[in-house]
């Protein structure tokens, strides 16, 4: 590939360093459960670029600390069913501004926002616990093992299993395959890109003018990561493209993977049969001149059950009889569509500062969940890429043959003084991609979890940590996600669920903030819980007898030991953090209750869980009611409030 002008997304002027913070779902920002201010390994599982303090620690199921795995508590949203559909919130913060255009409302830069996703399906009967290739949050912090082989083109298929086996390691955390990155390692990049005066260390993939030295973070592919719509077939999923320029959008939504298929060199081990992961070649051309075969593979949702591993019956399922993402079978399989991106204005932010919309709001896209229809629960995790720019020169159509010519890294310029005038441009951030990363996620399959079918489901959530807004920047305090919510009574369920950490204590280091977990209640634990007030200047609840939000309200789901709860039980598992589970001990509720439990909760919720597992809820009364946290708010300025209007 020696001129390819589609690669947009890493088209900036100087050092930055707090980008963009993915706030609901919680991005990691690659940390893990650091009780410091800052993350202790930016290179853990992705590139960020982003500053190392911000990123929310992964959710804990208990009032303490994860020391495993099955400790952790992974976010569950519900897949869209066959008539109800199912939405989520994300919220985030870019600092360098987005949105705007050059006729009426012009910003300093160009902007690009994309969302995507991966999922695998959850371990099935046959592999209960998952295994090494099982995406994961990790229970340390250290880097995903890699050893690059010696052997190059010789290497067997022998060698690569032992290679890999001896990289895996199911206490570090797991986004991309170890195929991904090696296939990436190994495959030429693309020498048609804009490199400027950056001199890359190698050829391959892993080089690029924002990652000139070939750093590895986790299992990401450096050029995939820094280039959108990327022109090999990818692991992840498009959501929506938000940009500061919506001319591109027809564009942008005709080359996504979602919607067309892209090429990779297929090459075998030696006898013919047995296919490799990887291939050096990055073009048909040098691909089949050495032995490959070019082919042409889709994305997909998910593969169709092997019933339908024929053309005719595939089609008649109304799904692609094509070849599937790399690295598996060579053979056409029967592949469930995806949906191109949704593409749009990016919402409006000004330049350096993390902060809201000018309509008041955090910037945020309501994204309706697939259905897949295998039935199967899936893991998943999200990112969020944020691509800034400047009309320096146009980054739309420049490519290699401007390398060494447009822009130099610090060039010293003579105006005409005694002395010459130096510029502070970094030519590996003149242009830039940021990112963040979700932990772990669960999309629970309706059919299997007995949610109504015909439902719409709107997820309600948390977002922030423990901290004032000093010692959490750059992330954010708490606040419910989205904090104004309108659904309909005979349509919509409202799906409440949160997670939080038992250390977000920030400590030392802080790095350029300040370090410190101000807040109610024991030291770096979140804590949350949902009460009725009056109105939104309240800042006491309701008694339940004054309440109106969960008098007769049914609850269609719950994650508690429960069945068919009366009010006063939703009431008081919401109130309690689900450290109760009903009010009264009866036949259809456990010892959970306000009256059975021998250790009373804590009145800041010390003794109750950081995250709680969540309950859907049908309501019956109309009218708009108001909540609150009643541990998160101190002051008027910090208070966890939200709305609910119901029509």
């Amino acid at each position: 590939m020696n001129a390819l002008n589609i690669a947009v997304l890493a088209l900036l002027l100087c050092c930055c360093h707090a980008d963009i913070y993915m706030h609901n779902p919680r991005g990691s920002n690659d940390r893990l459960n650091e009780r410091s201010a800052q993350r202790k390994n930016a290179n853990r599982l992705f590139d960020s670029q982003n500053n190392n303090r911000g990123g929310y620690n992964v959710g804990d199921k208990t009032n303490k600390a994860a020391t495993s795995a099955k400790d952790q508590y992974n976010m569950n949203f519900f897949q869209s069913g066959t008539k109800g559909k199912s939405f989520v919130t994300f919220e985030w913060t870019n600092q360098h501004g987005s949105g705007g255009n050059d006729v009426t409302n012009p910003h300093k830069m160009n902007s690009d926002v994309v969302l995507q996703y991966m999922c695998q399906w959850v371990p099935g009967q046959n592999k209960p616990n998952g295994d090494v290739d099982t995406l994961r949050n990790g229970e340390n912090t250290n880097t995903p093992k890699f050893t690059a082989t010696n052997k190059k083109d010789a290497e067997s298929e022998a060698d690569y299993k032992k290679r890999k086996n001896g990289n895996m390691d199911t206490a570090r955390g797991l986004h991309e395959s170890w195929e991904w990155y090696d296939k990436c390692k190994r495959r030429e990049r693309n020498n048609g890109l804009f490199t400027a005066d950056q001199k890359l260390a190698g050829k391959e993939s892993i080089y690029t003018r924002q990652n000139p030295t070939g750093t590895r973070r986790g299992y990401e592919c450096p050029e995939e990561r820094d280039y959108y719509p990327y022109w090999h077939p990818t692991e992840w999923k498009d959501i929506a493209v938000l940009t500061s320029d919506t001319s591109r959008c027809e564009y942008y939504k005709k080359h996504s993977f979602n919607v067309e298929a892209k090429g990779e060199c297929v090459q075998y081990y030696p006898g013919g049969k047995v296919r490799k992961h990887w291939s050096k070649y990055n073009n048909a051309k040098d691909c089949t001149e050495n032995g490959g075969k070019w082919m042409i593979f889709t994305n997909f949702l998910e593969k169709m059950p092997s019933q339908y591993n024929n053309e005719k019956s595939c089609q008649k399922a109304g799904s692609r009889f094509t070849w599937g993402i790399p690295h598996g079978s060579d053979k056409p399989q029967c592949l469930v569509k995806l949906e191109e991106p949704y593409c749009g204005q990016a919402p409006w932010t000004r330049d350096n500062h993390l902060g809201n919309t000018p309509d008041g709001v955090t910037p945020n896209f309501t994204w309706t969940i697939p259905a897949f229809p295998s039935g199967q629960a899936q893991l998943c995790v999200f990112r969020i890429r944020y691509n800034i720019s400047t009309d320096d020169y146009d980054g739309w159509s420049t490519n290699a043959t401007s390398n060494n010519k447009l822009i130099q890294q610090n060039p010293a310029i003579d105006i005409g003084a005694t002395s010459p005038l130096k510029l502070a441009i970094n030519t590996a951030q003149y242009g830039r991609t940021f990112q963040d990363r979700s932990h772990i996620i669960r999309l629970s399959q309706r059919l299997t979890d007995g949610v109504p079918l015909d439902k719409n489901i709107y997820n309600l959530n948390v977002r922030g940590k423990r901290g004032n807004i000093v010692q959490v920047y750059p992330a954010v305090e708490y606040d419910f996600v989205p904090n104004k919510l309108n659904i309909r009574k005979e349509t919509d369920v409202v799906h409440i669920q949160w997670t939080g950490s038992n250390s977000h204590n920030n400590n030392s280091p802080a790095g350029d903030g300040q370090a410190g977990d101000a807040g109610e209640g024991k030291s770096g634990t979140d804590r949350n819980n949902l009460v009725e007030t009056g109105n939104l200047l309240d800042n006491y609840p309701l008694p339940f007898e004054m309440s109106k939000l969960f008098q007769g309200a049914i609850a269609v789901w719950t994650s508690l030991e429960l069945k068919n709860p009366k009010p006063e039980d939703m009431a008081v598992s919401l109130a309690s953090a689900g450290y109760y589970t009903c009010l009264k001990k009866s036949k259809t509720c456990d010892a959970e209750s306000v009256e059975a439990k021998k250790t009373k909760m804590d009145y800041l919720l010390n003794n109750a869980p950081a995250s709680f597992g969540g309950i859907m809820l049908k309501f019956s009364n109309k009218g708009c009611f108001y909540y609150m946290c009643s541990r998160n708010n101190n002051f008027s300025n910090r208070s966890q409030k939200g709305l609910i209007c119901i029509k």
